[in-house]
């Protein structure tokens, strides 16, 4: 039973769950009278997040079993949520219903070292456009989650520190939104977002998760006890920039030397790859090189999964995760960096960190970052709390 009596959003949270399916089962679980869960459910009913119906399988009901209950399911249809997942040098846009599933999606790519105020302008034109594909409208938009790399300052909606997008510090994001929808906007980290998206893969199964995000840059999302971690200042799992000495001396895009990223980013190791005569001009190139079994690309990929398994092993040794998830463009090349991932990590984390630690791939694929993106703003609008202050919101309106 929950404690104290059960608001709206919180039976909200039961139905959405599946944990409560009909009154009486809401009613069994919160301790509310039959009029009190009537009362929350109908309020719930005309904000159009709750729907009814009768079983299923009604008509296999034999003429004795009686009248089949009233069931009660979340709405995923009741509205929809923007997604971007913005990168260095492509963006990949989302429209979701609200369980987080992808109607339509697109990727944008663009030129490095775009201004938040060339690029936002055209990110929002492009969600316009998906929305109108979904065949939704502004008015039925919950909320907006964006991702972007490095540390976020997600009280204000703005790059803290990014090295991939120095431009884009202090800017806030959401005002770019304005002219779409109303609705709030969320942002986060880019390897947060991706451990988020595991709310419906990984993290089914596992409560202590590590994401790890092997791109262009490199970054950690830290999951314990289901929930996401970011530290005080929203830096937590920045470990691109960790010093580790593998890269001793080397000159890092963030103007230290000695970082992880200088010996294993898809940046440096293009930049490995064009020096050896390769012509790529994007990880994405380097490791279909390695997909296509291209030696050196091969053995560049494992090499980058042995340094960050070097640094992943620390993290490993202090929060004891049950998995580590790989997801990013380097991740695509799986076999050959997963192999260098494990042979430094098994090696240097404790036999006791690792003795039922699974390494394995993320689960939404390319669409990890739109997911993901969903899930941050899902978690923010669909909580009970946020749910109790639309429906106040709602009944406010209604009575003036």
């Amino acid at each position: 039973m929950l404690g104290g009596p059960a608001t709206a959003g919180e039976v909200f949270s039961l139905v959405r769950d599946s944990r409560a399916v009909t009154r009486s089962e809401i009613g069994r679980l919160t301790g509310l009278s039959r009029t009190a869960v009537a009362a929350r459910v109908q309020a719930l009913l005309d904000y159009g997040l709750v729907v009814e119906g009768v079983e299923d399988d009604q008509d296999e009901r034999p003429p004795s079993a009686g009248r089949p209950p009233v069931r009660l399911r979340f709405n995923r249809a009741a509205g929809v949520v923007l997604a971007a997942a913005i990168g260095r040098s492509r963006t990949q846009l989302g429209v979701c219903d609200l369980d987080g599933s992808v109607l339509v999606s697109r990727d944008v790519e663009q030129e490095v070292g775009l201004t938040p105020e060339v690029l936002m302008p055209r990110v929002v034109a492009a969600l316009e456009e998906l929305l109108a594909e979904a065949g939704a409208d502004a008015a039925q938009v919950r909320a907006t989650g964006l991702s972007i790399p490095g540390t976020v300052d997600t009280s204000t909606g703005a790059s803290l520190d990014s090295p991939i997008m120095s431009n884009w510090d202090g800017v806030p994001l959401a005002p770019f939104l304005a002219g779409l929808t109303s609705a709030p906007v969320f942002v986060d980290n880019d390897a947060n977002v991706m451990a988020l998206s595991e709310r419906r893969g990984h993290l089914e199964t596992f409560d202590e998760l590590l994401f790890v995000k092997a791109s262009t840059g490199i970054g950690v999302g830290v999951v314990t006890e289901g929930r996401l971690v970011r530290g005080g200042l929203g830096a937590g799992g920045e470990i691109g920039h960790t010093k580790t000495p593998a890269a001793e001396g080397l000159l890092c895009r963030c103007g230290e030397r000695g970082c992880l990223e200088t010996v294993a980013a898809g940046w440096s190791l293009v930049q490995g790859a064009r020096e050896a005569g390769h012509e790529v001009s994007h990880v994405r190139d380097l490791v279909a090189l390695a997909t296509h079994g291209d030696a050196e690309a091969r053995q560049q990929v494992r090499t980058a999964g042995r340094r960050i398994g070097e640094v992943v092993a620390a993290a490993v040794n202090l929060l004891n995760p049950e998995a580590v998830v790989v997801g990013g463009d380097l991740a695509a090349a799986y076999d050959p960096f997963v192999a260098g991932l494990r042979e430094s990590l098994y090696s240097l984390a404790t036999a006791l960190a690792t003795r039922d630690l699974v390494i394995v791939p993320l689960s939404h694929g390319e669409r990890s970052g739109v997911v993901g993106c969903a899930a941050m703003a899902l978690r923010e609008v669909l909580d009970s709390t946020a749910v109790d202050r639309a429906l106040a919101l709602a009944a406010a309106r209604a009575a003036s």
